[in-house]
């Protein structure tokens, strides 16, 4: 673990990793069961990006997330009762049961939601870069996105604005090496995303995304950058989805090593190993998993014993009055 991380910090990014693990791992048994409807994909694995992203920002900073968004609104400070609720469909979830797993979003926690469309939240982050560079606010905006959405025309479109109007925004691909079923080796020339920032002479970062305290600081430095009027930076960060695209895909395009060998990349194990070469007590990582389980346990009983949406209000929230 970098010096520059206290412990009392490095056990924060730790419970944060673990609840998005946890959380994951929970509505995956459920989904399994037939509790939670619809379709299901999970940030397992890929938990130190949205961790060490989101503990640079404050809850009036915004994020844009994807169709894999569960870890990003738990990062950005999400509950796991309201979280779960929507997931099931029910009244009292984040979005009243209507955005469901693909479509969550909070904005008072500063989450503009996730998208079920590739790469369709990058440019919406140039909105809120926009609104804080006019404003004045200091706030910064962050776009998650995988490999494959960079090879949309968004992406694209999302850098040239943002590098021409120097907005405060932080462009992260979660490169997990895989869009969906493609290896990005078949959908892309370039190795690295990263490489593309310089045709918009853009500053672009690259980062172990299975290191939890090297996302953090390479994403420091770009808040940093955005904040203070630098303008926008791309972080590549490396990482691995654990599970499927979604819930039903038994991952018969992937060699089978890659799959069972992956605990070698696990942030969550690395950190563990880290906090307590460094002196933490294994009561005090016990203390976190048991807070987790009690708070988990809790939410499941929320969303089971929660109503569902009334047929009448299907038409509801769908415009604001501000």
């Amino acid at each position: 673990m970098d010096e520059s991380i206290s412990m009392d910090f490095g056990l924060k990014l730790y419970e944060t990793m673990l609840r998005i693990r946890r959380f994951e791992e929970t509505v995956c048994d459920l989904f399994a069961r037939g509790r939670i409807p619809g379709f299901l994909h999970t940030y397992v694995g890929e938990e130190a990006v949205a961790t060490g992203v989101c503990a640079n920002l404050s809850r009036e900073d915004w994020i844009t997330s994807t169709h894999r968004g569960h870890g990003h609104l738990i990062a950005k400070g999400g509950k796991f009762d309201r979280a779960m609720a929507e997931l099931y469909g029910k009244a009292t979830g984040y979005n009243k049961g209507k955005g469901g797993s693909m479509h969550i979003a909070e904005p008072d926690l500063g989450h503009m939601g996730a998208n079920a469309i590739v790469g369709a939240g990058i440019n919406l982050i140039n909105g809120a870069g926009l609104s804080a560079k006019y404003l004045g606010t200091g706030g910064v905006g962050v776009a998650f996105f995988g490999d494959g959405a960079s090879n949309t025309g968004s992406f694209h479109e999302a850098m040239n604005f943002a590098a021409v109007h120097e907005l405060p925004v932080v462009f992260v691909c979660e490169n997990n090496g895989y869009a969906e079923s493609t290896p990005r080796w078949y959908h892309q020339k370039n190795e690295r995303v990263a490489d593309r920032a310089s045709a918009y002479c853009m500053p672009a970062m690259v980062a172990n995304g299975n290191d939890v305290t090297e996302v953090y600081l390479a994403a420091r430095a770009a808040v940093h950058r955005a904040r203070s009027g630098g303008g926008p930076t791309l972080l590549e960060c490396l990482t691995h989805r654990w599970r499927g695209h979604h819930e039903a895909d038994n991952q018969s395009y992937r060699p089978k090593t890659e799959i069972t060998d992956l605990d070698r990349f696990c942030p969550i194990l690395k950190l563990k190993t880290q906090l307590l070469e460094s002196g933490v007590k294994e009561t005090a990582i016990a203390a976190i998993h048991e807070a987790i389980e009690t708070e988990l346990q809790a939410a499941v009983a929320f969303a089971e014993s929660s109503p569902l949406p009334d047929p009448s209000s299907a038409r509801s929230d769908i415009f604001t009055s501000r």
